[in-house]
């Protein structure tokens, strides 16, 4: 039996779809949702209704009948720590997702349109790999504020995904090996997995400066700022996520405009740029310790991973340590689908979510 399984990725400007049969992708659609659609709605879960009809519309388009299906997977979002692999929808993850708290972002909306569309087919709905899944060791949470533990915040979906790829291809199991991935994207986070799991990881805030965000900046420079009385709250969390690396450097976070500009002799858009590889370098080394064993590789992967000038620049100073595997794009929706499927199949077996027990309060 083939099974036909809906992904759905909705991000901040857009929804991505796709359909799979088994392991092949039958159809595709990005729907691109310009500002001015999302702007009349006060928040992510308002625009639910209007992003439902967006797909089906999709769908219909492309003459899809909705009956074929066996299941539709939905990215995870910020929910609260949970376990890595997939989790079927229910009332209780429901019910956080719409009433809270949680942190608000597009990726919430992933289980809520999957359970719509499925519900009235009568077949499951699933979230795989959410962005909050946590399986870091206790020795990995610590720091120094007593007040505050280490979560894992990381490209979970794609790099685990991009794991298994690599045992495939190497005819082992993700679960036998050791990888470092680094995912290179608009935000840039790298991840230590030790057989099959994410034991420690440098989120896109602590680490290597990337495309739009600022990466690890000396905590005092920051408290310095925030006291200045020169910027207000809004202003320096743009400066950390939105306008800060490359962006606030060069003025682009695109790089095949900085590429066109090194070509063309701008000295400093090839230090910045350099530098950029020199911190994610400099991130995949820290990770290296985490195993007490060489890792069997280094996987580069994510959007900008497609520019063979960066990762060839971080592959010069990382390979003594394992070998370097690059594997560009995001392939979030494809990820979400083979994850759906080794559910269906028996392979998996999906989680129950349940809400995190309230601390007993001691008197």
């Amino acid at each position: 039996m083939e099974y036909n399984i809906l992904a759905i990725n909705p991000g901040s400007t857009s929804t991505k779809i796709a359909v799979y049969e088994g392991k092949e992708e039958k159809l595709a659609v990005s729907i691109d949702h310009p500002a001015q659609d999302l702007d009349v709605f006060e928040g992510i879960n308002e625009q639910f209704p209007f992003r439902k009809e967006t797909i089906l519309n999709a769908l219909k388009e492309k003459n899809y009948s909705l009956e074929n299906l066996s299941a539709v997977v939905g990215r995870g979002g910020q929910l609260p720590p949970v376990k890595s692999g997939g989790y079927q929808v229910n009332q209780d993850m429901k019910r956080r997702i719409i009433e809270g708290p949680i942190v608000s972002h597009a990726s919430n909306l992933g289980a809520l349109l999957a359970d719509a569309i499925a519900k009235p087919l009568g077949i499951p709905a699933y979230i795989y790999d959410a962005v909050s899944s946590d399986e870091l060791k206790p020795l990995a949470r610590v720091i120094g504020i007593p007040e505050i533990k280490r979560q894992s915040f990381c490209h979970v979906l794609n790099s685990k995904a991009m794991c298994r790829k690599v045992a495939e291809a190497e005819g082992t199991r993700y679960e036998d090996k050791n990888y470092i991935v680094a995912h290179l994207g608009g935000g840039i986070s790298i991840s230590a997995h030790e057989k099959g799991r994410i034991v420690d990881v440098i989120t896109d805030d602590g680490g290597p400066f990337s495309p739009e965000r600022s990466g690890s900046i000396p905590l005092i420079y920051i408290v310095d700022m925030c006291y200045s009385g020169l910027y207000n709250k809004r202003e320096i969390s743009k400066k950390l996520r939105g306008m800060g690396g490359m962006k606030a450097l060069l003025g682009t976070s695109d790089c095949r405009e900085i590429e066109r500009r090194i070509a063309e002799g701008d000295e400093y858009a090839e230090l910045v740029y350099e530098a950029q590889a020199y911190q994610i370098a400099k991130g995949i080394g820290e990770l290296a310790p985490t195993f007490e064993t060489r890792p069997d590789a280094i996987i580069l992967t994510g959007g900008i991973a497609y520019s063979k000038m960066l990762t060839s620049m971080i592959q010069k100073r990382v390979e003594f340590m394992a070998p370097v595997v690059v594997m560009p794009g995001e392939n979030e929706l494809e990820s979400l689908a083979l994850g759906a499927l080794r559910i269906l199949k028996g392979e998996e077996e999906a989680h129950i979510y349940k809400e995190p027990e309230k601390p007993k309060i001691k008197y």
